[in-house]
């Protein structure tokens, strides 16, 4: 009973607490179950609270028992990445030199899913300060792929992306500031979105808000839809929130799409996917043929990945300076690395990012004037090794940049999603992005359904073996 829970959809699961057919208690513990069987080799948590989680999943079960569920998702497991914060739970960024206090309130996301019930384990790893796209850190090393234990899940929400992977929980908080959900969704082989800016409160305030969202990592689009419809809901702390509008992503999905104008990119600034990513995206381009007219289109963006660095570089500039010196001995040197580009920037080299930035957002507009979706890579290759900062080229040498594909969502405020597009020859998941124009997240939920219901991507690991 425990391995066929891992394969049911969070609507299922619902459904059969509904009819008293399955309990939260038993849904809890089969995620348990996942936690214990891989989780001493993949390491997805930085904080596990087992006992509580039985707890809560009880308080679950009477609720169920009494006909009187409190929301949308009780009982339905979830881990936090360890950005936010969880009211009793330590936030620990993955630093050493962070505070191991117990945080005295829930950041929004947390509150919401809180408030409608769902049964939280623990919280996820990440880099040091989320600050790199893959998944080690000095306080709690090296979190791994569930494909291939030799190579990195992603980052900089990699342990989220693991646990969703290997059925250690249903939902999965992350966020994404330069694909930080989009990448390990794509190396891990789960479905990820970014929404559009604004549209999920955030709390504390963050110098990243101009370029994070906060969203899911799931097994499915269906899956993180219905936790998007949660997270979208008002919080007054988040000024630079969007107006609320009650939304409802999961009946969205049911709508039938319109004949669309796609365009179809493998490459982005003269940077090309490599091999096997583009040998699964030849079947995509076929699938797509079927849904709208697809047009090749080359993406030139003028100065995309200096204005991304330069952004931040100067972020990582304002937050090594916090530390002193016997701290910033503790950091992660990659870090440091990127607070020093930051140190050397001039005010006006960052004002004019800003002005270039606003360029990148209007060649996007316009393009999503002509088209209703960009379709790419996520990321231009498969999972690389971990505890490795970057992947290195074909002439073995660093490769400093090697996201471009994942950067244009965040500088141009769209929303982004990433799904499996299949497996490539080397045994790992090839990620396909979809991006869509600001606030246009429904449709690009739409179009992600009707994908992964055509890509059927099924060979879970966890429910292998």
């Amino acid at each position: 009973m425990l391995a066929s829970i891992s394969q049911l959809p969070i609507r299922e699961i619902m459904a059969l607490y509904q009819r008293r057919k399955l309990s939260p208690v038993e849904v809890t513990e089969a995620c348990l179950k996942q936690i214990l069987k891989y989780n001493p080799a993949l390491n997805a948590f930085s904080f596990l609270d087992e006992k509580y989680a039985l707890h809560q999943a009880r308080g679950s079960e009477s609720r169920w028992m009494k006909n009187e569920p409190m929301g949308s998702l009780d009982g339905i497991p979830a881990t936090i990445k360890d950005w936010f914060h969880y009211k009793g739970w330590p936030t620990r960024y993955g630093s050493v030199v962070s505070s191991s206090i117990k945080q005295p309130e829930d950041s929004p996301p947390v509150a919401r899913l809180r408030e409608q019930g769902a049964v939280f384990i623990g919280k996820t790893t990440m880099p040091e300060y989320g600050h790199k796209g893959v998944t080690h850190s000095p306080l709690h090393g090296i979190t791994r792929n569930p494909w291939n234990m030799e190579k990195t899940p992603g980052g900089s929400s990699g342990g989220a992306a693991v646990a969703a992977a290997t059925g250690m929980a249903f939902l999965n908080l992350g966020s994404d500031a330069g694909g930080s959900i989009r990448i390990p969704a794509s190396f891990s082989g789960v479905f990820g979105f970014k929404p559009s800016p604004g549209l999920v409160p955030s709390w504390p305030p963050s110098l990243f808000s101009t370029l994070s969202a906060i969203g899911p990592l799931a097994r499915s689009v269906e899956d993180a839809a219905m936790m998007l419809d949660v997270l979208t809901l008002p919080d007054a702390r988040d000024w630079n929130a969007l107006p609320y509008a009650p939304l409802n992503f999961t009946a969205a999905l049911k709508k039938p799409l319109p004949k669309l104008r796609i365009a179809y990119a493998t490459s982005i600034n003269g940077v090309s996917a490599t091999p096997v990513v583009l040998e699964e995206f030849k079947k995509i381009r076929v699938i797509l043929s079927g849904i709208g007219e697809v047009d090749d289109v080359k993406l030139n963006i003028q100065h995309l990945v200096d204005v991304f660095n330069k952004h931040w570089s100067a972020l990582a500039s304002y937050s090594v300076a916090q530390f002193n010196a016997r701290e910033r001995n503790k950091l992660d040197p990659r870090f440091l690395h990127w607070a020093a580009k930051g140190d050397a920037l001039g005010l006006y080299d960052y004002l004019q990012a800003e002005r270039e930035r606003m360029t990148i957002g209007e060649y996007f507009r316009g393009l999503l004037e002509t088209y209703d979706v960009i379709i790419t890579p996520t990321t231009a290759m498969t999972a690389f090794n971990a505890g490795v900062d970057m992947p290195v080229t074909e002439k073995g040498k660093p490769w400093e940049d090697w996201t471009p594909f994942t950067y244009p969502a965040n500088l141009a405020k769209l929303p982004a999603a990433s799904l499996p597009a299949g497996m490539g020859k080397d045994g790992l998941p090839v990620g396909l992005q979809v991006m869509g124009g600001f606030l246009k997240d429904a449709l690009v939920l739409q179009v992600a359904k009707r994908l992964e219901d055509e890509i059927a991507f099924k060979p879970w690991l966890a429910l292998q073996g």
